[in-house]
């Protein structure tokens, strides 16, 4: 062994090649689109990319480092699809769709107006905490998709995100700033910003909270009904909520991770 290899191997001890990805799992929402390898029984980490700069020369340069097998797809911007679509170079694209193999039976008027990341969520929370079940996906809009008992997708609430209801206070008021949103210290406001995040934060939190309430009283579900928050700011809504029982940062892509293996015999 010569000083070069000794001297890497010294730094990564252990080090293993990484084997060949079974997936690429893309989740394609207004704000943002998120991409990550998968095997059939993990995914990695996951990276993002501003959707509006999203194109087929960024994929294919993703897909080239690692050469996965199959494309999974959820998107909800039907332009960013050719994008997809020309990146793949030949590759099996499975486009989550309320025609593809789920593990959920869908209950819903118009299955095809499903957005394809609320079906992901529906899959994975299924999958990992049964039903009946509730997502929240804090996203550019936050929505909230009901599994009922026996798998059944039966609809949801869809209502203004976190970011956009903050972003619309600064683009149509004169003195009103544009905020970062975290934590407020109390509920009273000693400044314009702090009065914006104590509206903003304490303000979302009442909107989840009398949603779910809704939505548990409709269905009779007190004491029975899993509910789980994920995407942006999950965490930092639902750590106060305790109405929600579990944060799952990535349960889309999860989603998409289980469509795959579900439509695939690899």
């Amino acid at each position: 062994m010569n000083k070069h290899n000794a001297r890497l191997r010294a730094r990564f001890p252990g080090r293993k090649r990484r084997t060949k990805p079974d997936f690429l799992l893309i989740d394609v929402s207004n704000s943002f689109t998120k991409l990550v390898f998968a095997s059939r029984s993990r995914i990695e980490r996951p990276s993002k990319i501003a959707t509006p700069s999203l194109n087929a020369r960024k994929i294919a340069s993703i897909l080239r480092r690692r050469d996965a097998r199959i494309v999974v797809v959820s998107s909800v911007v039907p332009k960013k699809n050719r994008e997809i679509k020309h990146a793949a170079r030949g590759r099996k694209i499975i486009w989550l769709t309320a025609k593809t193999r789920l593990n959920v039976r869908i209950d819903y008027p118009n299955p095809r107006s499903i957005g394809a990341d609320r079906l992901a969520n529906a899959v994975a929370v299924t999958q990992f905490y049964g039903s009946p079940a509730i997502v929240i996906d804090f996203g550019t809009a936050v929505t909230f998709d009901i599994v009922a008992p026996g798998n059944a997708y039966i609809g949801g609430v869809i209502a203004p995100g976190l970011d956009a209801m903050t972003n619309f206070l600064y683009h149509h008021t004169a003195l009103l700033p544009r905020i970062s949103l975290r934590e407020p210290r109390s509920a009273i406001g000693k400044s314009t910003n702090q009065a914006m995040l104590a509206g903003a934060i304490f303000g979302y939190r009442g909107l989840v909270r009398e949603i779910l309430q809704r939505i548990i009283a409709e269905k009779s579900w007190s004491g029975q009904v899993r509910i789980v928050a994920t995407g942006g700011y999950a965490k930092l809504i639902a750590r106060k909520l305790p109405e929600v029982d579990i944060v799952h940062e990535n349960l889309t892509l999860e989603g998409l991770r289980l469509v795959g293996r579900m439509n695939t015999e690899l």
